[in-house]
């Protein structure tokens, strides 16, 4: 039976258990596996994602590995920021959108399922909808899958579903 880890090597106080399968094993080897540090058997240790390193990798502490990551995301967000600063939104914004003026209300919990169930109901396919309504494919699917917020949804077309759809979206 696995063990959750404690990275102690699980069990007892022997120290000598996988982690994984629970086999007492005499060589145990640190494993990621599905995101968890775990000390494996030889056998299960393919199922690491560092499967490919080798061990002089290991010793590298914890502590190097965390700032590291801490490092590469703060370069990644100030990266992020400056392209967001430089970039040109006319090749992706509507003419005429103003989004202070439309902006999205508040989603009741679960609406993507809502309207891609009442859409269904009403028989129409996600291409039909979008353009009787007259918005992208896009845009509906974002809808559908509950990310309207980042794919910069307006409240029109929330308002636009709710009528043609007869549902309600706005929390209130």
């Amino acid at each position: 039976m696995a063990k959750y880890s404690t990275n102690r090597g699980g069990g007892g106080s022997d120290g000598d258990s996988c982690e994984l399968c629970g086999r007492t094993t005499t060589k145990p080897r640190r494993a990621n596996v599905a995101g968890a540090d775990l000390l494996v058997c030889p056998e299960c240790a393919p199922h690491g994602e560092n499967r490919h390193t080798d061990r002089k990798k290991e010793s590298t502490s914890s502590r190097d590995y965390s700032e590291q990551n801490r490092r590469k995301r703060a370069a990644q967000r100030t990266a992020k920021m400056y392209d967001s600063a430089k970039g040109d939104s006319k090749h992706w914004e509507k003419e005429g959108t103003n989004y202070e003026k439309d902006r999205l209300p508040y989603l009741v919990s679960g609406y993507g399922g809502v309207v891609e169930s009442a859409r269904q109901d009403a028989g129409l396919q996600l291409s039909e909808l979008a353009d009787e309504l007259d918005i992208d494919e896009k845009q509906l699917l974002a809808i559908e899958q509950g990310r309207a917020t980042r794919a910069n949804i307006g409240g029109s077309v929330i308002r636009a579903l709710e009528e043609r759809l007869d549902v309600s979206l706005v929390d209130e």
